[in-house]
C-alpha cells in the first residue's frame, strides 16, 4: 500500500486550477457538473484513506476492540510513519465525520424551518410571504417544490425583473442545484483542499440559472437589473445550500456577464486550451485518487484479513 494510502489527501490539489478557469471559461452548467463530480469523487477517496489509516492507528490503541492480529508489525509495515498518522487520523476523521454530520443536519432543519412556514399557505409554486425583509430562494422537498419571497422583495422590483426573479428560481429547482451545493459543501468538509471547488460551484450554479432565467424571460439585461437590485436589499438565502437569485458571491461578475454575449455551449473543452489543459488535470487526479484509494482499500482487507486469526 506504501505512499499511495496518502496520494487521495494531497491529490484535491490538482483540481485547484480548473476551479478558476471553469468559472471563466465553461458553460456554468458544465463547469457545476465537472467541479462537484470531481469534488465528490476526491472527497470519498480521501475520506477513504483517511479510514484505513486510522485502522492501523486504532488497532495500536490499548484496550482496542479490534483483533489483536491488526495489530502485528506486518500490518503497520502497510502504512509509512504508521506510529504517527495513524493516531493522527483517528481525530481527524472524527472531525470530518462530526462535520459533515453538521452540515448535513443544518440544511435539513432549515429545509424542515421553512416548511413548516409555509405550512399555512396554499399549496402553489410560488409562497409570497408578507415580510418587511426582502429575501428569495428556491425551496426544494415536501409536496411540491417552491419558489419562496417576501412581499418586500418583490416591491423592489419591476415587473420584468421579477418574471426573471422566478425563473431564476425555477431554474435552480429545476436542474436540483441544491443537491450540487450539499455536495461540493460536504466534500469542503471531508477535505479542506476542496474548498476552492465548493466557492466555484456556488458561482456557476448561480450562472447556470441565471443563463436558463434569461433564455426564458427573453432579456439578459433584465436579469442583470434583478440580480443587481437584489443583491442590494436581500440578505440572502437562510444557508448555503440553499439557491437563491441573491446568494452571496461575486454578484458584479455575474451582471457583467448577462451584459456580454451568452456562453458558448461545450460538453469538454480541446486539450490544447488552458481549461482544457486544468480539467484534464483535475479528471486524472480524480482518476489516480480513485486508483490509489481502492489499490489501499483491497490491500489492506487482505493484509487484515491475513493477520486475523481463524
Amino acid at each position: 500500500m506504501g505512499v499511495f494510502v496518502f496520494l487521495p489527501l494531497v491529490l484535491p490539489l490538482t483540481a485547484w486550477p480548473i476551479a478558476r478557469l471553469a468559472e471563466q471559461h465553461l458553460h456554468p452548467r458544465t463547469a457545476t457538473r465537472l467541479l462537484t463530480g470531481v469534488a465528490a469523487v476526491m472527497a470519498a477517496c480521501s475520506t477513504l484513506c483517511l479510514g484505513l489509516v486510522m485502522v492501523v492507528g486504532t488497532a495500536q490503541l490499548p484496550g482496542n476492540p479490534l483483533p489483536d492480529g491488526w495489530s502485528d508489525p506486518e500490518v503497520r509495515a502497510a502504512v509509512p510513519y504508521d506510529e504517527v498518522v495513524g493516531k493522527a487520523a483517528i481525530p481527524a476523521l472524527v472531525v470530518v465525520l462530526v462535520v459533515c454530520g453538521r452540515t448535513v443536519w443544518r440544511h435539513g432543519r432549515v429545509r424542515r424551518r421553512a416548511l413548516r412556514a409555509l405550512a399555512g399557505l396554499r399549496e402553489t409554486e410560488v409562497a409570497v410571504l408578507p415580510d418587511d425583509v426582502p429575501y428569495a430562494y428556491a425551496l426544494p422537498g415536501g409536496r411540491r417544490d417552491r419558489v419562496v419571497v417576501t412581499t418586500a422583495m418583490l416591491d423592489c422590483l419591476e415587473p420584468a425583473e421579477r418574471r426573471a426573479l422566478f425563473a431564476h428560481e425555477r431554474a435552480h429547482l429545476a436542474a436540483r442545484h441544491h443537491r450540487f451545493l450539499l455536495a461540493v459543501q460536504l466534500a469542503a468538509r471531508a477535505n479542506p483542499f476542496l474548498r476552492p471547488l465548493r466557492t466555484a460551484v456556488s458561482y456557476t450554479a448561480e450562472r447556470w440559472a441565471d443563463e436558463d432565467a434569461a433564455r426564458v424571460v427573453g432579456s439578459r439585461r433584465a436579469v442583470a437589473r434583478a440580480i443587481g437590485k437584489a443583491a442590494l436589499v436581500s440578505r440572502g438565502t437562510p444557508v448555503a445550500t440553499l439557491a437563491g437569485l441573491a446568494a452571496a458571491g461575486p454578484v458584479p461578475r455575474r451582471v457583467a456577464a448577462l451584459l456580454g454575449p451568452a456562453p458558448a455551449v461545450r460538453s469538454w473543452p480541446s486539450l490544447f486550451t488552458s481549461v482544457g489543459a486544468a480539467a484534464w488535470g483535475a479528471a486524472v487526479g480524480a482518476a489516480v485518487s480513485a486508483m490509489s484509494s481502492a489499490n489501499s482499500a483491497v490491500t489492506m482487507v487482505l493484509i487484515l484479513h491475513a493477520a486475523t486469526p481463524l
